[in-house]
């Protein structure tokens, strides 16, 4: 299984960033590949401007492309997600989400923001034909320290370790099930072209 994971906070040192560094070693050490993107990898003249045809967007939209499912994380601002988040999902083009599974992860201050996911990201998530958004792990800021010693960067209380392995093993789960439907789906064409 390949999935992408896609850190949307524009500070370098972010908590949404340790639960996706969590989220994608527990995928790991579950036999997937990973391939992690973050806004920093790109310039941000390329993100302002859409420059579709900067080489680290072409990279991106084909990792996309090839993936079976993707990470998302973001921090959640002024009841929405990451702005630079948004910039770099316009960058894909409309269908790009179409056959893939995606499970977004999103940090906050308070409970208050927990809908920002439903309300904001879904649909833009939706405008990219994603037909299966699971549903999203929230993360108040309290249950997630740093720690630079940790091989993740940062530790998560237990209540957000249990609910995040919870939303990993459904997503794990809708993987295979899209995996599995897709090579069924790709051998019956070929008996029928038989």
């Amino acid at each position: 299984m390949r999935v992408v994971s896609i850190a949307g906070s524009p500070s370098q040192r972010s908590r949404s960033g340790v639960v996706l560094r969590h989220a994608a070693r527990w995928l790991e050490d579950r036999g997937a590949t990973v391939s992690p993107v973050r806004i920093h990898d790109f310039n941000a003249e390329d993100l302002l401007f859409a420059r579709f045809d900067s080489p680290a967007v072409v990279a991106f939209v084909e990792a996309v492309k090839q993936a079976d499912g993707l990470l998302i994380g973001t921090p959640v601002y002024k009841a929405s997600f990451s702005g630079a988040l948004k910039t770099l999902l316009d960058l894909l083009p409309e269908r790009s989400l179409h056959g893939k599974v995606v499970l977004p992860l999103a940090t906050g201050g308070s409970i208050a923001h927990m809908l920002a996911v439903d309300y904001a990201l879904k649909p833009v998530l939706s405008a990219l034909k994603c037909q299966e958004v699971l549903h999203g792990i929230y993360a108040i800021d309290s249950q997630i320290s740093y720690n630079e010693a940790h091989p993740e960067g940062g530790e998560l209380d237990e209540l957000l370790t249990e609910r995040l392995h919870e939303g990993l093993e459904h997503f794990q789960l809708s993987l295979q099930h899209r995996t599995h439907a897709r090579h069924k789906d790709a051998g019956g064409h070929l008996q029928l072209a038989l």
